[in-house]
């Protein structure tokens, strides 16, 4: 009965299984049950080998020889049938013997109420006299870690997609909004002082539905812009530039560092699609939508070009590289091409490769993170603008696994 699964039982409880919530009570009360239990087994240990004897020596007579072999025999019997396989078997099928057994073990509990009592009385004298508390030891809580324990040990009844979502959201309470924001350097945004003929065909053309728009600088943000609405104004009355201002709305920034769940919690309240992360001077960092916190629990589903514009969406090709673009994110690199690139560092790939070479690279340079293997390929505004990486030995192995396993 100790061996059930608490979790497990209240489940079979709330079904509605005959003796679930028979044995729920017994557990509630652990030190009645282990009273009954030890003081009827112990009984019984007893009271057999008394009674064996006695017959033995009544029917063979008074000798040493009698008693010791009977003695034997019993303890034997009583350590194979009584201890060992009863346990053995509780501890393989504890529902199905648990179970059943609450519905006898319940009156039994009843009937010895009084000799339960006497003997847990002196029990609990006993340990308050060692300063035992066992009130502080009864939290059956399970930790993250045990939680996630359960989930990766679930792989025989639940689909390998539901295991995998339920682990990313474990990942999500260490996770900010900095890990999943676009970069500052992919923001599709619209600068108001351009010419208004720029203004328009970069309406025209943009890939999403909002824009930010700013004057001169991304980091003097004047507001949000409603793609669709203003495509609207502008093809059924007369454009200008103040009207473009007055179709503004106001945007919505959030301090860097912000955990992804208190962020999607303000998406929800404040009922906003798109936020700028700007750093402690008010620098915008970069931009997060509801979007990019789910992509993190259920995988990427967006086809947008300014998403897949990293390189990474085709994936290894025949040799085993993949050319990247330098500001991609990490987590979004190893998601999509299933590297373990660190990720307590810098965010992107731009700032994992500066880190390690404390310098810009000036030319080509080949260098080693891990197991991955990568080159530098181009160089801008000190900035590393595209790198070629190659699958890792691990990837090429699991891959070879892959392909035989199709052609059976």
């Amino acid at each position: 009965m100790m061996a059930l699964n608490r979790h497990r039982l209240k489940h079979l409880a709330g079904k509605g299984v005959m003796g679930a919530k028979t044995t729920q009570r017994l557990l509630a009360h652990t030190d009645q049950l282990l009273s009954v239990l030890l003081i009827g087994n112990n009984l019984m240990n007893v009271i057999i080998p008394v009674l064996t004897t006695s017959i033995a020596l009544h029917a063979f007579g008074n000798h040493s020889a009698v008693l010791s072999i009977t003695t034997g025999i019993v303890a034997f019997l009583i350590i194979v049938f009584a201890e060992i396989t009863p346990k053995i078997v509780g501890a393989a099928y504890p529902e199905k013997i648990a179970l059943p057994a609450s519905l006898v073990i319940k009156p039994l509990i009843t009937l010895a109420r009084p000799l339960v009592w006497f003997v847990n009385m002196l029990a609990n004298s006993i340990l308050f006299v060692l300063h035992i508390n066992t009130k502080s030891g009864r939290d059956l809580r399970m930790s993250n870690d045990e939680l996630r324990s359960v989930v990766l040990e679930s792989s025989s009844f639940m689909p390998s997609k539901h295991r995998s979502i339920l682990l990313n959201l474990f990942d999500l309470e260490s996770i900010s909004v900095d890990d999943v924001m676009i970069p500052r350097r992919r923001i599709e945004a619209l600068d108001f002082d351009a010419p208004f003929d720029q203004l328009v065909q970069q309406l025209e053309t943009c890939y999403h539905n909002k824009l930010v728009v700013y004057q001169g600088d991304i980091d003097r943000v004047l507001g949000m812009l409603h793609v669709r609405k203003t495509l609207a104004a502008l093809h059924n009355q007369e454009f200008e530039r103040e009207k473009l201002r007055e179709l503004l709305t106001e945007p919505y920034f959030v301090p860097s560092g912000t955990p992804v769940f208190q962020q999607l919690q303000f998406f929800q309240e404040n009922r906003h699609r798109m936020a700028l992360v700007v750093n402690e001077y008010g620098e915008v960092q970069g931009l997060v939508t509801p979007e990019d916190i789910i992509e993190e629990l259920i995988g990427e589903f967006t086809t947008t070009l300014p998403r897949t514009a990293s390189g990474a969406a085709g994936g290894w090709n025949a040799q085993g590289e993949c050319i990247v673009a330098g500001s991609i994110p990490l987590r979004e690199l190893n998601r999509r091409l299933g590297l373990r690139l660190p990720l307590d560092g810098p965010k992107t790939l731009n700032g994992l490769i500066l880190e390690l070479l404390e310098a810009i690279p000036e030319g080509d340079v080949s260098l080693v993170v891990g197991d991955t293997r990568m080159e530098v390929m181009q160089i801008d505004n000190q900035a590393i603008r595209t790198v070629k990486l190659f699958r890792p030995t691990r990837l090429d192995a699991a891959h070879a696994v892959a392909a035989r396993q199709h052609a059976r």
